[in-house]
């Protein structure tokens, strides 16, 4: 059986902390990066305006209601989706510099 003391169970804990941190940091810019900026978005919120133009332009209500509900709740998501890229990037840096500050602890 392996004995370990409090600095080797500490130092395990920050290794686990520090990791965790990075994970979550990269989670974080893939999914600022992927999601967000994805082209997909961008060509439906462009059509979503033509529409909502044509709509005005033939004077039909309803097309123009239900093309600004689509732009809005286009806009929701990226918000959403930005909001959470940039939560777990402050976590992981916030987990990393726990980390480090447990570190200088340790020794």
């Amino acid at each position: 059986m392996v004995s370990m003391t409090m600095n080797d169970v500490m130092l395990t804990m920050t290794i686990c902390i520090f990791f965790v941190g990075i994970v979550s940091l990269g989670a974080g810019v893939f999914i600022l990066v992927s999601r967000v900026l994805n082209d997909d978005f961008r060509v439906l919120a462009e059509e979503t305006s033509k529409l909502a133009r044509k709509g005005i332009s033939d004077d039909i209500s309803g097309l123009v209601g239900n093309a600004s509900l689509l732009l809005n709740s286009l806009n929701e998501l990226i918000k959403t989706t930005r909001g959470i890229g940039l939560t777990l990037m402050l976590l992981g840096m916030g987990l990393v510099v726990v980390a480090y500050f447990l570190l200088q602890k340790i020794y």
